[in-house]
């Protein structure tokens, strides 16, 4: 049977930046460790978790790219100062 799609709503939508993803990541697995949540919402939780995951990756992988193009093609290793 297939699943019916829930309507999106303001925290389905794609983040405005890492930055905004990353602190709603915290945020929800905050709220799955405390054991609070029935499991519908752990579930629901687990899904938007993962798209923010690849959010974020995809934003990290698009900064390395970036850095790559700066540094004539070779990801230079970060030392710091």
């Amino acid at each position: 049977m297939p699943k019916a799609k829930s309507s999106t709503s303001a925290t389905d939508a794609a983040p405005v930046s890492y930055e905004a993803a990353l602190q709603e990541l915290e945020s929800l697995v905050a709220g799955m460790e405390s054991g609070q949540l029935p499991l519908a919402q752990l579930l629901s939780g687990y899904e938007r978790g993962a798209e923010l995951l690849a959010y974020c990756r995809a934003q990290l992988d698009a900064v390395e790219q970036q850095i790559k193009v700066l540094d004539n093609g070779a990801l230079k290793p970060w030392t710091p100062t």
